[in-house]
């Protein structure tokens, strides 16, 4: 708006004042346009309003920053004891598992071994006729493996147990800290640097979005000094409508009249009272000439300075969601702070669980591993009861073997001596027969003896060997030989 008399240039004619409806009218309008100031005021308010919400920003994020960098220290080394007791679960866990891997193994090499005692059956000719069929198993007492395997299963669930409680503890541990995690990632409006202690980590906010309230406030201050002026514009529009109504005789009166039946706040009585000021043809001219154009832009700088109030309202929303934005952080980061007491309270417990373990884990692995040489040993025991009775099968051949070949030499001698008896029967029956007349009987009593006879028999009450047949002897050598190979490799 122009609002002055003096802006406008001389012109070298001048054009007929307007009617008094108009300038009446212009000046019902400018006095309505002076309502604007209640706008003026309500974005002096939303300033004063934003100013208060920016201080109580600057205290909440302070005291949150406060809390967030003494958080996000202890939550680091809360997260550095959590990888420790978590290293401890995860080696205990895989040593725990190699343990059990080597047990099994163990447990099913032995298993295989008596299950081989199992189906390896006792030749019936090693047995009394009268008894009934026998494995090699039934010559081996199974309560001391049962003994070994129970108590290697009473340390396996100590030690399983106390894995699964650290296990659980660490889950535990970090459920806690991923809650508080949570707290502090939950803010819609991050931190601005308001405190900034220099640490660093993984909830650290030093490169968090600026706060918008300070922006916000220096574009209301803009907008407000625009209202002000436009307020100023419409202010000295009003005077200069009262003056050009002034400068018109009995304009005032007239003024008065056409304006009555406005409502109460809008006639124009108590403001056309009064002289007029004096001023000349000229003046009056350029009066007129800018009171036409100013006119024309009331509503104009009207709806300007309603945009403006309008535009400082929604900037105030967004301060005030801001606002609650960061009371919510507050409350967050205060939770999170009581949950960090709440952790630290369990601290000692989460710390002790992974030393129990450890304890525990180390006097059942050395029990685990003493009854595993124990089943070592058993599994070398029954291997060897199983490899002996194969080697007695041989040594049951190689018997037969030399029984025969004693039996033959007896039987080959029995012949020779059956050969010499009749030998020497023979020849003492011909020398009887060629000079036995002329010898005395008694010049020696034995000449009419027969000659010595021998027999053979089985000394020292001795058993023959069991005859147990050559197929089988052989499988027991092929068993024999195989293992003896297997040893070398």
């Amino acid at each position: 708006m122009v609002s002055s008399a003096s802006s406008t240039p001389s012109r070298p004619s001048s054009p007929a004042p307007p009617p008094l409806e108009t300038l009446v009218s212009h000046l019902v309008a400018s006095k309505r346009s002076l309502s604007s100031v209640e706008q003026v005021w309500r974005g002096h308010e939303i300033i004063e309003t934003t100013r208060l919400h920016l201080e109580a920003s600057v205290i909440i994020t302070a005291r949150s920053s406060f809390l967030r960098s003494g958080i996000t220290t202890q939550l680091n080394t809360l997260k550095h004891i959590h990888t420790h007791n978590k290293s401890v679960e995860v080696e205990g866990a895989q040593e725990y598992r190699s343990v059990m891997r080597t047990l099994d193994e163990a447990d099913q090499r032995l298993k295989d071994t008596m299950n081989r005692l199992r189906s390896t059956l006792i030749e019936s000719r090693l047995r009394p006729e009268s008894e009934q069929s026998k494995s090699l198993l039934d010559f081996v007492d199974e309560r001391s493996v049962e003994k070994v395997l129970v108590t290697i299963q009473v340390s396996a669930n100590v030690a399983q147990s106390a894995l699964q409680d650290l296990i659980d503890t660490n889950a535990s541990f970090f459920e806690e800290l991923g809650h508080v995690r949570e707290l502090l990632k939950s803010s819609k409006y991050p931190q601005h640097d308001l405190l900034d202690d220099g640490d660093e980590g993984p909830l650290d906010h030093r490169a968090a979005l600026v706060s918008p309230i300070p922006n916000i406030l220096q574009d209301m201050d803009g907008r407000s000094r625009e209202m002000a002026d436009n307020l100023e514009s419409l202010v000295k529009h009003f005077d200069l409508c009262l003056m050009a109504i002034k400068q018109i005789e009995g304009g005032g009166e007239a003024a008065i009249r056409m304006t009555a039946d406005l409502p109460d706040g809008e006639g124009l009585k108590e403001d056309v009272a009064g002289a007029p000021e004096p001023v000349n043809d000229r003046e009056r001219q350029e009066m007129l000439e800018v009171l036409a154009i100013d006119a024309d832009q009331v509503e104009e700088v009207v709806m300007e300075i309603r945009d403006h109030v309008t535009a400082m309202e929604a900037q105030l929303e967004t301060v005030v969601t801001y606002l609650t934005q960061l009371g919510h952080e507050f409350s967050n980061v205060s939770e999170a702070f009581r949950l960090m007491g709440s952790i630290g309270g369990r601290l000692h417990a989460y710390v002790a669980q992974s030393q129990v373990f450890v304890m525990r884990w180390d006097e059942e692995k050395a029990k685990i591993n003493d009854r595993m040489e124990e089943l070592s040993s058993l599994e070398d025991f029954y291997g060897g009861y199983l490899g002996a009775y194969d080697n007695l099968l041989v040594e049951i051949g190689r018997r037969q073997f030399m029984e025969q070949a004693m039996e033959k030499v007896v039987q080959d001698a029995m012949r020779k001596l059956d050969t010499l008896y009749g030998e020497d029967s023979a020849r003492r029956e011909s020398f009887k027969h060629s000079y036995g007349d002329f010898l005395p009987i008694d010049i020696w009593p034995g000449l009419t003896n027969p000659p010595l006879q021998y027999e053979t028999r089985q000394l020292g009450g001795a058993e023959r060997v069991p005859d147990i047949s050559k197929s089988v002897i052989q499988r027991a050598i092929r068993r024999v030989e195989g293992s003896r190979r297997q040893s070398l490799t």
